[in-house]
């Protein structure tokens, strides 16, 4: 695998005077081609300021970041972002298809090309049938899609993504995790996806990233040894998920992790409707 994202020292303050504040802390880390890397850490801790500076959208105050080799200054063309808040991020008074085709007019795409590869975008998240409909038409389970394939649609060596499931219900969000997974099999994209949530980050990721309270700082890089075929019931109810989310936890809120192996053996000796509760209750 080659380097698709190198991260290098990066550092980033806010503030004048006797009012800096330290939002991200010396972090390294790198992303190779074709990986899901997860970065999950408590609400506040600088996530959100790592994507920006990652994404160009804010200068690190020092540091660097290089995206396959080329150093990051400004918003580099082939990365694309999917946020939160998808309500504010699709234009109302475009229809679904000119919402996704809307970033690729800036490109040296043809009309007819732009369509393609907006319809295209569309098909490999399951909204073919929508293009002619407007935003304010369709559930927020069915908008966030049109952001991700908005985002798809420019086919870019990074897609970052910054709590893309965090707005909607648990059902949906697990058909959207489902979802990013196989689109993101199928089409080799990298995605740096940020979370505050310990399950979606061990179900989603090929690694997780855990972050320290602010100033943001790597606590543990992690990798993810489930199958690259997971379900959303077999693979929450496993060994191997459930020691993973329990490690991460401890991480989380600074207690040790020597007892991930007990858990594990605990989960193990728990009874079938023990696990589906536990499951059930993980859905809501």
């Amino acid at each position: 695998m080659s380097t698709m994202l190198e991260v290098s020292g990066l550092s980033h303050r806010y503030g004048t005077g006797d009012n800096v504040h330290t939002a991200v802390n010396e972090l390294s880390f790198t992303v190779e081609a074709g990986q899901l890397a997860c970065i999950v850490g408590p609400s506040g801790c600088g996530k959100s300021t790592l994507l920006r500076a990652i994404a160009g959208l804010v200068p690190p105050t020092s540091g660097t970041v290089s995206l396959h080799g080329d150093l990051v200054n400004g918003v580099p063309d082939d990365l694309a972002v999917v946020f939160q808040d998808y309500s504010r991020s699709l234009f109302p008074w475009l229809t679904v298809a000119k919402n996704v085709e809307f970033p690729l007019r800036w490109g040296k795409l043809s009309k007819a090309e732009r369509r393609a590869q907006a319809a295209s975008a569309l098909a490999a998240v399951g909204l073919s049938d929508v293009g002619g409909k407007f935003p304010w038409q369709l559930s927020g389970g069915m908008q966030q899609r049109v952001s991700i394939a908005r985002a798809l649609a420019s086919r870019p060596a990074l897609l970052i993504m910054d709590e893309p499931f965090a707005s909607v219900d648990a059902q949906t969000r697990f058909e959207l995790e489902d979802l990013l997974r196989r689109v993101q099999a199928e089409q080799g994209t990298t995605v740096l996806l940020v979370t505050h949530d310990i399950d979606e980050s061990v179900y989603l990721g090929d690694r997780v990233l855990v972050l320290s309270k602010s100033p943001a700082s790597i606590v543990a890089d992690l990798p993810v040894g489930l199958p690259a075929e997971r379900d959303q019931i077999t693979t929450r109810e496993s060994a191997e998920f459930v020691t993973l989310r329990g490690e991460v936890a401890r991480l989380l809120h600074g207690t040790p992790a020597q007892t991930a192996a007990a858990d594990a053996a605990e989960w193990e000796l728990a009874s079938a409707a023990e696990k589906k509760n536990v499951v059930e209750d993980a859905k809501r």
